[in-house]
């Protein structure tokens, strides 16, 4: 299950996953739910919403990820990784909505506990 969410992601999958993790962990007491909740609020409903439903993923772009999270986010986040902006972008775009898929496999956003045990498995897989 794992696998396919970090193919061909290259050598910085930790790394991007904790980026994702802190994320996910970032959306106040909602977790994953204010994450998807930061989405649904920036007009990017129905993109979010097939990302934990149980169908195809619809596709975000990277202009889009900047819109929810801001352009300071944004540079905050490349800093931490260490690459450019337009570089996070095109990898959140590919990653974030296949991680939201592989932690809402009942097409519900579980509770915050099981998205944390997802998250380190992802994490694990990696080592």
């Amino acid at each position: 299950m794992a696998k396919s969410v970090l193919d061909n992601q290259g050598s910085g999958n930790q790394a991007m996953l904790d980026l994702i993790s802190g994320l996910i962990g970032n959306q106040s007491a909602d977790g994953l739910g204010g994450l998807v909740q930061k989405f649904k609020d920036n007009g990017l409903h129905d993109i979010v919403s097939s990302w934990v439903g149980t169908g195809q993923n619809l596709p975000v772009s990277p202009d889009q990820l900047q819109k929810v999270f801001g352009s300071q986010q944004m540079q905050d986040m490349a800093a931490k990784l260490g690459i450019s902006p337009d570089a996070l972008g095109g990898q959140l775009s590919q990653l974030l909505p296949k991680v939201v898929d592989q932690l809402t496999p009942n097409g519900e956003i579980p509770e915050h506990g099981a998205v944390e045990s997802g998250l380190a498995l992802l994490k694990n897989f990696l080592k």
